[in-house]
């Protein structure tokens, strides 16, 4: 958040540079509030970019083996060019790098679920998808894996057979 705020900052005095130089060059033939109305333009512009880059900018650190299943795109009304091109805000992403299966469940698969949002900290949790009832259950504290690969105490959420986290995790 502070490189971000550094970057906007130096957008505008880079833009007011730019403005302050034509029309020094210009020989002062420009009007006195280009210069101001140059920064606030480059930081504006700078701010845009850096919100609409973010999707792109986290998706390409993901290591191989990462895929995004789900974004959330957001509009609003303080941000009246999201009604054009809506701003991508949140992502869920399946780590397939650690994918275990129980050699008694052969039919589910425990993977890694990623959960990432802009201005946001990144979450992680496991996650057991049954390829053959598509189904999910998340891995949180109540849940015990037993030894025969079955799962105590999980609430199994059912899923479409057509569901992008489903098949990245299944391997479809």
């Amino acid at each position: 958040m502070l490189l971000e705020f550094i970057a906007i900052l130096a957008a505008g005095f880079g833009l007011a540079g730019i403005a302050l130089a034509l029309n020094i060059a210009l020989r002062k033939r420009l009007p006195q509030w280009i210069v101001p109305a140059a920064a606030g333009a480059g930081m504006l512009l700078m701010a845009i970019w850096l919100e609409y880059s973010w999707f792109e900018r986290t998706t390409g650190t993901f290591p191989e083996g990462v895929e995004v299943v789900s974004s959330n795109q957001v509009r609003s009304w303080y941000r009246p060019w999201t009604y054009v091109v809506p701003l991508t805000n949140r992502l869920i992403a399946i780590d397939s790098r650690f994918n275990r299966r129980h050699a008694d469940r052969p039919g589910q698969v425990l993977t890694r679920v990623i959960l990432a949002g802009r201005w946001e900290p990144t979450r992680q949790f496991g996650a057991v998808y049954d390829c053959i009832g598509h189904r999910r259950a998340d891995l949180l504290d109540q849940v015990e894996l037993r030894e025969d690969g079955s799962l105590g105490n999980a609430t199994w959420v059912q899923l479409s057979a057509d569901d992008a986290a489903l098949r990245i995790a299944c391997g479809r």
